[in-house]
């Protein structure tokens, strides 16, 4: 769904706008600060070691073992990686992998996913290997996401393993998802009016049939994996060393259910729960953001010149007021253009409790209330309603019924009730995006399960208390469903920990990729 962005866009009204950069339930890239992780270690039980790298025998029977598995298939095994100084920084390195775009039919033709590497600084004979990583969204670039972050991780870390980011298919630099719609968020909302809610997902779902209904069936979350165990074998690493927030973990979770032999060390930070149904992720997300605007409200009532008022009834009221103003004034017009809306101010709203970000939060609700019309203009953000990001995050969630709700128009409109009294600020915001998926071209390729990915090594989940995008019942019930998974919890605000802020959390996580050492059993970082 579109609610939680710490990524800034256009955002129309609510069907209006299909989705945001983060999506229900895989929710968004969290931004990590330039901020190296602390020194301190922790012992715990000991983890399986990764394979460093540089073997070439390594490699070829890392090799060989995918190609057994899955011998139609083996060619994509043998590539050879054309490793180049990438475009935007000469000191990291760039390439291309190929994969099919249908594992079950690889003659039907074949997909190129964009690799950026970042080189460990230490000596080659203290490397530990590659380490992946998956910003989440889904739609959301790992390649840029390397580019723009591998600098924050610890001198340790940097030094032991290869930051490797890889496009998932369909997104970014890797056979994009793109419908060409071109649809702007003046006729998306004017077909909504004139048809009902859910009517600018009809839209962009019929324009995505016709322009990319040929990707469309094999975008989703296995064939992602099935690509990072190509990419794992390619990189000469037996065992795939990962990191994945927030949809990550679901993409993490998944290989570790295709191939728990493969499985190296691996953090799951913001973590989905692949046995819960879509709706009740939902429903789990509005009261998630519910949980996180009280939090914001309790910390800004003692504080002089707050502006959602001196109590947390105060503080619902006062957003209230503000989202039914502004849907007052946009309805009313001023000539000058779409308006902002009550839900552009719930997207910022959301985006802030999301990062989190207090102080602009508290700063946005001021300029709003004083009627600032540059503020207000903000809110549209600068990106048109449906664009490639979009339509990457709306195709790999609808193939799976865990990701994208399917609602009917009737149905969306039962479970409003239940939406409201769960979160009264956000619940009507976040029911509207129950018929996401209902006119989606290809059908779900997977349902919601519990994933035990017996045989993988230990599997650090790491769970937020007040992280409103995939709440913190979420990690535990992943954390529980794995049979070697262990919790790490930090009591905290904002979507996702490692790299947040919390030296404990940061400690903890380094400690395990660089020693294999897991936090204790039960272990909170406050």
């Amino acid at each position: 769904m579109r609610a939680t962005g710490v990524l800034s866009g256009r955002r129309g009204r609510v069907a209006a706008g299909l989705l945001s950069t983060c999506l229900v339930l895989t929710a968004c890239s969290p931004q990590r600060p330039h901020r190296p992780a602390g020194a301190k270690r922790s012992a715990a039980a000991a983890a399986t070691a990764p394979t460093p790298v540089g073997s070439a025998a390594s490699a070829a029977a890392s090799v060989a073992a995918s190609a057994a598995a899955a011998p139609d298939v083996s060619r994509y095994y043998r590539q050879r990686l054309d490793w180049r100084p990438c475009r935007e920084a000469a000191s990291f390195r760039c390439t291309s992998v190929t994969v099919p775009l249908d594992y079950t039919r690889p003659e039907r033709g074949d997909i190129r996913l964009a690799v950026v590497r970042h080189p460990a600084t230490g000596p080659r004979a203290a490397r530990l290997g590659s380490l992946l990583l998956n910003p989440g969204g889904p739609g959301v670039s790992a390649v840029d996401d390397v580019l723009s972050f591998a600098d924050g991780f610890s001198p340790a870390l940097r030094a032991a393993y290869d930051l490797v980011g890889v496009d998932p298919r369909g997104v970014g630099r890797s056979d994009p998802v793109d419908c060409g719609t071109g649809t702007s968020p003046a006729a998306l909302e004017a077909e909504e009016d004139a048809v009902g809610p859910g009517s600018g997902f009809a839209l962009i779902a019929g324009a995505c049939a016709r322009t990319a209904g040929r990707l469309l069936p094999h975008v989703g979350t296995p064939d992602a994996a099935r690509d990072m165990d190509v990419v794992r074998a390619l990189l000469g690493d037996d065992r795939l060393g990962f990191l994945g927030y927030s949809y990550g973990s679901y993409l993490g979770a998944t290989y570790a259910e295709l191939f728990p032999s493969r499985v190296g060390r691996m953090v799951l930070d913001g973590a989905v729960d692949p046995g819960m149904d879509a709706f009740r992720a939902t429903l789990g997300m509005a009261r998630g953001y519910q949980v996180a605007w009280e939090a914001f409200a309790a910390d800004c009532v003692p504080r002089p010149g707050c502006p959602v008022g001196g109590s947390l009834r105060d503080a619902g009221r006062v957003l209230d007021d503000l989202v039914a103003e502004l849907d007052e004034a946009s309805r009313e017009g001023d000539g000058r253009g779409v308006p902002a809306t009550g839900d552009d101010l719930l997207t910022a709203v959301t985006s802030a409790l999301a990062t989190p970000a207090w102080g602009g939060l508290r700063s946005l609700l001021r300029e709003v209330q004083a009627g600032d019309a540059a503020t207000r203009r903000l809110l549209l953000g600068t990106d048109d309603a449906g664009g490639p990001g979009e339509q990457s995050l709306a195709a790999i969630n609808c193939l799976s019924s865990a990701l994208g709700p399917r609602s009917t128009d009737a149905q969306t409109r039962a479970a409003v009730p239940e939406f409201r009294r769960a979160a009264p600020q956000f619940g009507a915001y976040y029911a509207a995006f129950l018929p996401m998926c209902a006119h989606w071209p290809a059908r779900p390729t997977q349902v919601p399960h519990r994933i035990s990915a017996r045989g993988a090594p230990p599997i650090l989940v790491v769970g937020t208390t007040r992280d409103p995008a995939t709440p913190y019942d979420q990690a535990r019930a992943l954390a529980r469903q794995l049979s070697s998974g262990r919790l790490l919890t930090w009591d905290g605000d904002g979507h996702t920990a490692y790299q947040q802020g919390s030296r404990c959390v940061d400690t903890a996580v380094d400690d395990y990729f660089l020693h294999g050492r897991l936090p204790a059993d039960g272990t909170v970082c406050r």
